[in-house]
Formats: C-alpha cells, structure tokens, sequence
C-alpha cells in the first residue's frame, strides 16, 4: 500500500461498529433467551472469530443488514464438536473463556500465532478462584482447556492488572456463579460490559466495585456506536494536517474510552462533541475536528493512571506527537508488548525508520517532537493499529511511504483505506 502526502483532509465518516461494544453484545445476546437483533455490528475478522465460536457452541446467528442472534440461556450452550479458534482476537478468547468456565461440558479454545503468544494466566488465576477447572500451556498462553463444572462459586477479586478483558471475563463467569460476585477495581477501564448488563456498580475509597449475580438476560434490540478507537486515527489525522474539518458522526464517546481525545485537547488540538445522546446505557455523539494553516502542539508525558484507558491509542498518539513541540514521552505502558505485535518495538522500529531518533524502554519510548518525517518502508508486524498510524504518518511524511501487510486492517476496520481515501485532498 503506498501513501502520499496530502495537502489537507475534508470530509464526514461514519466509523464502523464498536469492536468491543460488538463482542460483547453479542456475548449476551447468546445467554439472552430469544432473538435479539443489532444494528451497526461491527463486521470484522475479530468479530466474526466471536459469532463463529458461539455458531459453534449452538447458538443461531443469522448475517444480513442487520444482525440476528437468538441466545440460548445461561449454561444451555451446546458441547462443541471441535476446538475452538478465536483466531486473533484477545477479546474473544478472554470473555468467552468467562462463559466457558461455568458450563457442564468440556471445550477448548485457542487462536492464531500471536494469539498463542499472549498471557492468560490473568484470568486462568481468578477463574480457578472460582472453582473453574481451566489449564493454559506451561508458558500461561493459549490453548485453554476448560473442563465441566456443576458449578462457579462467588468470589471479592481485586483486579491485579487494570484490564476491561479480564474484568469482562470474571463478569460473564459472575453471572454463572451461585451468589455475589464482586469485582473490585483501583484503576477505571472500559466499562461497556457493565453498563449492557445493567450491573450495580458502587465506588468505595476512590475504588470501583462491580457486583455481578445471576440474572435473566432478555433478548433486546442493540444500536452499536461507531468505534472510537478506530476514528482515532482520523481525529488525529485532522489534528496534523493543516487546513483541515472532518465530521465523525455517531461514535461512542463512553469517558473510559476518551482519554486520548482529552490528551489531544491538552496538546492543543481542535476537538468538539456535537449531538450527544445515549443508546444502550452508551453515551454517542458526533466529534468535530478542525486545524489551522498552522499546527501548534505540544508534547506531554503519559504515564501512571493514563495508560489503562489510552492503551489501544498510543501507536496513533505517537503519531501526532513526531508534529508537537517538545518530548513526547510513553511509560507504565509495558503491556503494549502483549498486543497484536510488540507495539512498543513496532512503533520505534518505524518512527527510526521514517527519520526520528527514538529512546527505547522496556515499559515505552520517547523522542523529540517537532521534526520532519521521510517516507520510508513500514513493517506493520501483522498489527492493524500499526498500520493504521503509520499509513496516517504517510500524510505528513516527505516523500513515498509503503504499508507491508496493510491487509491486517480487515481485524478491527476492513474499508479503512477507502473510507481514508475519500477525506484525503
């Protein structure tokens, strides 16, 4: 894929479903008893992972403009005939392996390369806690083997890790358990699974406390908000380019998933929220960008508290950061090395090859802002976030830039290519 520099980006999107949002809802609508029907369901590598697993596990889907899922209830899922493959997909595997831990029948469920490479020991632990009887390799990775339980017992866990996969799981096992599971979280992280469900949700002592028990879930009527994690990339792409107003309509502006929008706002850019309303429990709205004949930016620091809720951004935030003045700085973000690739290497090897000289850390990096990007070959490592940020960089780089492997969008964003080259002039 070769991207070009442009002169500026106008034009309104409309971003595709919510990935996470997508996952989960149609968790639920599975342990809903009857049919639910999804509008905007993000339709994806990762997302299909999610429904081909439940197909497996018995549950009807059916694939048209909009989504059919008719659940079967909790604990009614069906033994599948094979193993289970949620190929690249960190969110499949985690949440489903919730579901699985509290069923009567034995399953397994691993994934792709990469997958098989990501830590599960964080929710293997909690589950066990529980009294499901789950094993992961000796390394604490993919393939899981979950066996029948009669039963999970409830639990008070304190989340050791901030991570919404991990608290989604223990959520989705919660509501296979005989009593009161509470989940106890010090640092906030994406929050779709409890507002969906409805949970109580208290916060003691600056901590949050998410109460989980077994409830009748009723089929219902979902609208996914568009992904703001995937407009990420344009919000950024307007804040860099001059002369620049893009509209992104009907995304989600959930505040655990806005963070880098406030960051963006912090180093200056021009960013406003048009049209808010909820559906689903989920804030929406309409986001506007715009940019002068001048960028003017300045770097921050992101560390600590900021991480958990910026994670999947970092690789798009650096991007913006090469444009500021000033360090742009990244550490307490070691995790990012568990992703689809290890960001951290990714985004450093890339950043070296467009021209930046780049401080490399084990939990991060850091470089000088302000400096002229050349175009130059991006490795995007089979990562859809690399490629996504780098292909914006391309906008502003001297010079030809080539994606290696820009096919691996289609994880989170199959017609982001297209949608970016209408808005590019």
């Amino acid at each position: 894929m070769k991207i070009e520099k442009v002169n500026k980006i106008k034009g309104v999107i409309y971003p595709p479903g919510d990935k996470s949002i997508s996952h989960r809802v149609a968790l639920i609508c599975a342990l809903s008893m009857g049919e639910n029907v999804i509008e905007n369901f993000l339709i994806s590598d990762d997302t299909l992972r999610t429904l081909n697993c439940l197909e497996s596990l018995g549950v009807e889907i059916e694939i048209s403009e909009k989504l059919k899922i008719r659940g079967r209830g909790i604990r009614n899922f069906r033994k599948p005939d094979s193993i289970l493959d949620a190929g690249n997909s960190g969110t499949t595997i985690r949440l489903l392996a919730g579901i699985l831990a509290g069923q009567n029948f034995n399953s397994e469920i691993t994934g792709d390369e990469s997958l098989r490479r990501r830590p599960m020991m964080r929710i293997v632990k909690p589950l066990k806690m529980m009294g499901a009887k789950i094993e992961a390799t000796e390394n604490g990775t993919a393939p899981l083997k979950i066996y029948a339980v009669e039963k999970l017992n409830p639990i008070r866990y304190e989340l050791e890790i901030p991570s919404a996969q991990v608290k989604s799981c223990l959520i989705f096992a919660g509501l296979h358990a005989e009593g009161k599971t509470k989940i106890i979280e010090k640092i906030p992280t994406r929050d779709h699974t409890e507002r969906l469900l409805g949970l109580k949700v208290v916060s003691e002592n600056g901590e949050k406390i998410i109460e989980v028990k077994p409830i009748k879930i009723e089929p219902r009527h979902y609208f996914i908000p568009g992904d703001i994690s995937t407009s990420a990339f344009f919000i950024v792409a307007a804040s860099i380019v001059p002369n620049s107003h893009i509209v992104i309509k009907n995304v989600s502006l959930n505040p655990t998933r806005i963070g880098f929008i406030n960051i963006l706002k912090k180093m200056g850019a021009q960013i406003e929220f048009e049209n808010l309303r909820e559906s689903s429990n989920e804030p929406i709205g309409d986001v506007i960008v715009k940019s002068g004949n001048e960028i003017n930016l300045k770097n921050l620091t992101l560390s600590g508290e900021l991480i958990p809720n910026i994670i999947d951004e970092i690789p798009i935030l650096s991007i913006a950061g090469t444009v500021a003045e000033g360090v742009f700085k990244v550490r307490d973000a070691s995790d990012l090395r568990n992703k689809e690739s290890d960001r951290i290497k990714a985004i450093v090897h890339n950043l070296r090859n467009m021209g930046l000289e780049v401080e490399e850390y084990e939990d991060g990096f850091a470089f000088e802002g302000g400096r002229k990007l050349k175009g130059a070959f991006i490795e995007t490592f089979n990562d859809h976030r690399i490629a996504m940020a780098f292909s914006i960089a391309g906008l502003i780089a001297d010079g030809e830039t080539i994606i290696d492997k820009p096919e691996c969008v289609k994880i989170s964003f199959p017609d982001f290519y297209k949608t970016l080259r209408k808005i590019v002039n």
